[in-house]
């Protein structure tokens, strides 16, 4: 086909003109990045920053303003051979400080504690947790001392602030470490009993206390009760079944032609609801009964039995009820019919693919290439990452994986719009962006579903992090950082467990069409996400900062029957998606120009208007809306959910600290994808434990006491939480306080991640003087030529989109599991460990294989 006469070859002087011209482009134009539009995991959760592109200096070989030219391939080849591009490595960060303050304890810190604790001169009579598959069988086991917890316990706010925006924290001296203890203590009698302490200043020496933790709680004395305790390992099950599994194993085989308990082969398992107790005076539980194949959450049989498993002695647990085919048993039992016989099938669960291939689905889908080199930079020491002016510190712990501390954003030291909060670095905007609480409730027709109310930070969503599988959870340039956890038997280290990326967003962040000169052209919109992901029993939570959750994984599924009509559908012959609500809760610790900031509510409402130029051929009135705005000032008031119809919204302001326009600077905080709050109110099962989830958004004063909207222990005590949420709102003032945001959303009943998700997205509000992304290079802007003919010229900033390099082959797929370090600090050998013993410890009471 003939080449259009208005494209030419590129010559060796074009070439060396456009890259003088590129040269004198670059000076000519700023380097700052575009807007924050959303500020994360997770579950755990990944952390979206949106943003338009700072530029970033490559060489090029297209013109800066040029008409445009066609290269084919010959020329190409020739003249400009190709290169390997730039290795996919991010450059190192400078963090405002050289110590991360919430960074989490190491295999050293944590193991020199242990060692302190059982000295005998603490007095604590501590015994450790076996590592062994049969630990804890002994049914004078958990009539022990035990060691279930330790982790680092954060500083207070203003003893970080006082480091971190001192005149220069790399010669000042920072806060003093602690450590959170937990220890269950199992050899109290006669009421055992779980505390909290506090050990430090850290790194152990003579100086170093251990004294009770109990002003974060709202418990009695600080004092959790027994039977609301977590699981020492994964064998805590297997003490009810000493005395219990002969007659049960003739009765499973009889009815389902199936058997559990016995060696390698099992065919069955067994997985609990929760939570196990209203206040703590017992703990018991539903246990529904399971085919052992893959996703054996899917595949439920209709038997349940309900257990009780109070106090430390094993011996005194026992069987109460047992339900089948919807009968309670009292001797006699009506079988249930048979099931067809395409049920025997159960591959369906597994993730293998079938069916047809699709059309062009054997080539792998696009590959994102950084050509110059990694935008973002990422100092591995204090796990700091910086990004387009952006920046913050990651820190990791047990409950909730992930967060982000001291977000700051690097204003233009040209702009007008300058305040006295200015640290090295950037300006803080956020001090705490963590999740809190991640909330589960089950529907249907029978014990395990009715009675399911899950709140996930009692298993340990940090613990439940794995290793992301490189090109699948992450794209090929990601950058992969570890994460240490502790568990009662020893250390868990994962090499992969965070990753970061940036990725072109697929859309610009502006766009205009446009005659005028200047008028006409667009940004480009580039994400940075921070990504962690936990699995929690048959659930995998995949946490985003905009701020984003997404559920992924297995359903909790019931066993289906027309009796379960109207608690979800039937997605196999006996096989159900049960009715069910996931809530997550975030915690958003605003430092807008400081810690002075006022909760503003915007709202819009319908007026009607006349005025004397209206006339007949309308009418003499005008209906239309009109914003009200006004500070909530109390925290009773500070309960919220979102206005009717999205007419309106909040936002955290310093009334102090106005724009050039004398608007206060705020960021607002906007409803995601499934903007709803907590559907069932009231149940027995989340009475108090859960208040959060009955509002899209809660704002209180903060407290160092009050570090977190829920704890692992509330899943177990909805009558008598440990920590009380509405006890946060006590009527005081919250005008220009240092305030949390306490934002929810929730999601749907589905696991595919693309729409199970729950989402808050945090934007500037009259933050800035002006539209920052005009601050970007990566942009273009073109000119409407005089003659219609003529071609459209441009100016790219010196960032031009046509690179052409090799990128670097892919290494060969990879995955390896978690590695482990025993209570002494020891690493664990391959052979210690099976991967029995590992599963156990990852899926805990929601697939117990059953042993005696």
């Amino acid at each position: 086909m003939e080449r259009d006469s208005q494209y030419h070859q590129l010559s060796k002087a074009d070439v060396d003109e456009n890259n003088r011209h590129h040269t004198h482009s670059q000076r000519r134009h700023k380097r700052l990045g575009r807007v924050l539009l959303a500020c994360l995991s997770t579950v755990a959760v990944s952390l979206y920053f949106y943003s338009s592109s700072r530029r970033f200096p490559f060489a090029s070989y297209a013109s800066s303003q040029h008409t445009p030219e066609l290269l084919d391939t010959a020329t190409w080849d020739s003249r400009i051979p190709l290169e390997q591009c730039t290795q996919p490595l991010a450059p190192t960060a400078k963090p405002p400080a050289p110590i991360n303050l919430w960074a989490s304890l190491t295999v050293s810190e944590s193991t020199t504690i242990q060692a302190w604790l059982e000295k005998p001169e603490r007095g604590l009579n501590l015994t450790r947790v076996s590592s062994s598959s049969n630990s804890f069988k002994s049914p004078s086991s958990l009539a022990h001392n035990s060691i279930f917890i330790i982790e680092a316990y954060r500083p207070s706010k203003a003893e970080a602030l006082a480091y971190l925006d001192s005149s220069d924290p790399y010669k000042e001296a920072p806060p003093k470490r602690y450590a959170r203890v937990t220890i269950h203590h199992g050899a109290e009698m006669p009421t055992p009993v779980i505390r909290d302490y506090l050990v430090g200043p850290i790194p152990v020496g003579k100086e170093t206390e251990l004294k009770p933790l109990k002003e974060i709680y709202h418990a009695e004395n600080g004092e959790i009760p027994w039977n609301a305790r977590g699981f020492l390992d994964g064998n805590d099950f297997n003490m009810l079944w000493n005395n219990e599994t002969d007659e049960l194993i003739e009765v499973m085989k009889e009815l389902f032609n199936a058997t559990f308990g016995g060696p390698e082969g099992d065919s069955l398992v067994a997985g609990g609801s929760g939570p196990f107790s209203f206040d703590g005076s017992f703990r018991r539980l539903w246990l529904s009964w399971r085919r052992n194949v893959p996703g054996p959450w899917l595949h439920p049989l209709n038997f349940f039995q309900y257990i009780d498993i109070s106090g430390t002695d094993p011996a005194q647990w026992k069987i109460l009820k047992i339900v089948y085919n919807w009968q309670v048993f009292q001797g006699t039992l009506i079988r249930n019919p048979p099931l067809e016989s395409s049920s025997s099938n159960h591959n369906w669960t597994q993730r293998t693919r079938t069916g047809l291939v699709r059309d062009l689905d054997h080539l792998p889908g696009p590959r994102s290439v950084s050509f110059a080199g990694l935008r973002f930079r990422v100092d591995l020491p204090t796990q700091f990452v910086s990004w387009m002016g952006w920046s913050f510190y990651l820190s990791f712990d047990r409950d909730m994986g992930l967060s982000l501390f001291d977000i700051r954003f690097l204003f233009d030291s040209s702009s007008s719009n300058k305040s006295n909060h200015t640290q090295p670095g950037g300006r803080r905007i956020i001090y705490e962006l963590s999740p809190q609480e991640a909330l589960a409730q089950y529907a249907g027709n029978d014990p395990m579903q009715t009675t399911t109310a899950w709140l996930d930070r009692f298993f340990g969503m940090g613990g439940g992090a794995r290793d992301l599988l490189e090109y699948y959870d992450c794209p090929a340039e990601a950058v992969y950082l570890p994460v240490e956890t502790r568990s009662p038997t020893g250390t868990i280290r994962r090499e992969r467990a965070i990753c970061v990326f940036e990725s072109d967003s697929g859309r610009p962040i502006t766009r205009h069409t446009g005659w005028m000169e200047g008028e006409f052209g667009a940004t480009k919109g580039y994400v940075l996400t921070v990504r962690s992901i936990s699995t929690v029993g048959n659930y995998d939570y995949n946490g985003t900062i905009e701020v984003r959750v997404s559920a992924s994984g297995y359903l909790q599924g019931g066993f289906w029957e027309p009796k379960q009509k109207g608690y979800g559908g039937r997605i196999r012959d006996s096989t159900m998606g049960n009715l069910h609500d996931h809530v997550i809760n975030f915690k958003v610790d605003f430092d807008i120009a400081g810690t002075s900031n006022s909760l503003l509510e915007t709202t819009t409402s319908q007026e009607t208007v006349t005025q004397p130029w209206f006339d007949e051929d309308w009418g003499n009135e005008v209906i239309q809306q009109k914003i009200h705005k006004r500070f909530i000032e109390n925290e009773n008031e500070a309960l919220l959910k979102y206005p009717r119809n999205f007419q309106g919204g909040y936002a955290i302001v310093n009334q102090e600290e106005r724009n050039s326009w004398g608007y206060p600077r705020g960021y607002a905080i906007h409803p995601g994808y499934s903007p709803v709050h907590n559907t069932v109110i009231g149940s027995k099962r989340l009475l108090n434990n859960a208040d959060w989830a009955r509002y899209n958004l809660a704002v209180s004063q903060r407290k160092d006491t009050e570090p977190s909207s829920s704890s692992m222990w509330n899943m177990n005590l909805p009558g008598k939480p440990v920590v009380d949420f509405h006890k946060f709102f006590d009527g005081e003032n919250i005008t220009q306080k240092d305030l949390v945001a306490w934002p929810q959303a929730e999601d749907s009943p589905n696991t595919k991640t693309n729409i199970a998700m729950s989402s808050f997205i945090l934007t500037p509000l009259n933050y800035f003087d002006s539209d920052i992304s005009m601050q970007s290079s990566n942009a273009i802007l073109l000119s409407v030529p005089q003659n219609p003919e003529d071609p459209f010229t441009f100016d790219d900033y010196g960032v031009q989109q046509d690179f052409s390099c090799i990128p670097e082959p892919l290494k060969p797929f990879e995955y390896s599991t978690v590695q482990l370090f025993d209570l002494d600090g020891k690493k664990v050998s391959g052979d210690a460990r099976s991967m029995e013993d590992l599963r156990k410890m990852a899926e805990l009471f929601h697939r117990v294989k059953i042993e005696h």
